[in-house]
Parts: structure tokens; C-alpha cells; sequence
């Protein structure tokens, strides 16, 4: 089978992602990938992934995040003005929304700029769909909108240095209207302690959805 054919997202149980799912890095290959989220999304999103950025991988945070926004969240992202951090996510032919997709190391804007080509043939108006550098804990960039809709964060704290940065560029973001989805894997305690220093700062709900086993993904 070819391996750009698979879809990752089949292989991942509901809002539940094991370590052991996780393909290693020295066996992973940049590719172009479909994900559908078990049809969750269709037409399909097409992914191309660059290996030797971290950004620029598939991790399990962004993809059990897209899954929970396309089981509970369409309706109510519908129309809004999206800021997705380290986490694509396509404009589709039914959803019209501005969205702007950041990374914030300007090596990865390419690859952003590609996906978006990709899946060009799906998006309503792809002028909607606007990728940028954005560096955390630096005065936000032209373009990037103050105060979005929603935020939409996945894997953003696996590196302990840069939370101070992480949680100065959320302070200019976030407005009183603000939501913001975040979505992390818990691999360390200074994971945790990010959460309780947001928790101290913005108001903080922690969503709890179904868990599956792998057998019954």
C-alpha cells in the first residue's frame, strides 16, 4: 500500500492517543499524507510533512484536537476569524472562515504556504487561508489579527524555556471574547505546570471527552 494513501487519523482512537501510536522519528519519512478523521472531514486534507522540523511533523496533540473540533466544534467555528498555532487546519467548502496558520519559525512558512497549495481545490477562497511567522513572546507580526475568535494550540509546550515567551504572545491574543482550544500531550511535569500557570491567568476549562482503547478505535 502506498504509505501517502494512509490516514493517519484511522489509526487513532477518540480523543485518546497512546505513546506507543506514535511512529518514532528516525522512522518516520517526509511524505504527503491524506487525513480524514475515520470521514470526519471530507473532501480529505492533504498534508505534506517535513521531518526534519519539528513543526513540520504530524504530532499527536494537533491531530486529537482537529478530531474533537470536527466531532463538537464545527457549528460553532463556523464563520470565525481562526488563529491556529502549530496546528494546520483547512478551510473546507463548507466552512467559510478567515483563518491564519502560524508557525513560529520562519523555515516552516514554506511548508505552510505548500499545504495550503495542496488542498487549494477544496478551500471556498484561499485568500481566507493565511499563513504566517509568528515568534512567540515578540509584538505580534502585520497581519495576524488581535483578539481572534478562537485560538487553536496543539503541542505547544514541550519546551520549558519558551513557555514565558508562549504565555506573553497568549496575553496579547487573547481578548474577553477569545476561546481558546489547547491541546497538549503529558509527557513531563513542567507539561502540567504550564497549564496551572494559565490556569492562574485566563479562565480555564478542562474538556473531557469519550476514551477508547486502541481494539475498539
Amino acid at each position: 500500500m502506498d504509505p501517502a494513501a494512509i490516514d493517519p487519523s484511522e489509526f487513532l482512537p477518540r480523543l485518546y492517543i497512546s505513546e506507543d501510536l506514535v511512529p518514532s522519528r528516525t522512522e518516520q519519512q517526509s511524505q504527503i499524507v491524506t487525513l480524514n478523521f475515520k470521514n470526519l472531514l471530507n473532501p480529505p486534507l492533504k498534508l505534506q510533512t517535513d521531518v526534519s522540523e519539528c513543526g513540520g511533523q504530524l504530532w499527536p496533540a494537533g491531530m486529537v484536537l482537529a478530531e474533537y473540533l470536527l466531532l463538537n466544534k464545527m457549528d460553532e467555528l463556523r464563520g470565525k476569524t481562526i488563529l491556529a498555532v502549530a496546528l494546520g487546519l483547512s478551510a473546507t467548502s463548507n466552512i467559510s472562515n478567515t483563518i491564519h496558520i502560524t508557525d513560529g519559525l520562519p523555515a516552516l512558512l514554506p511548508l505552510l504556504q505548500k499545504n495550503i497549495a495542496l488542498n487549494r481545490s477544496n478551500i471556498r477562497d484561499t485568500s481566507l487561508v493565511l499563513p504566517s511567522v509568528l515568534p512567540w513572546g515578540q509584538d505580534l507580526p502585520p497581519g495576524i489579527p488581535e483578539e481572534p475568535d478562537v485560538i487553536l494550540a496543539a503541542d505547544c509546550v514541550y519546551f520549558k524555556p519558551a513557555f514565558p515567551l508562549l504565555l506573553e504572545t497568549m496575553r496579547e491574543l487573547i481578548g474577553q471574547e477569545t476561546v481558546c482550544y489547547f491541546c497538549f500531550n503529558k509527557r513531563r511535569r513542567a507539561d502540567e505546570d504550564m497549564t496551572k500557570i494559565l490556569g492562574k491567568v485566563f479562565e480555564v476549562e478542562a474538556i473531557k471527552g469519550p476514551v477508547s482503547t486502541p481494539s475498539e478505535a
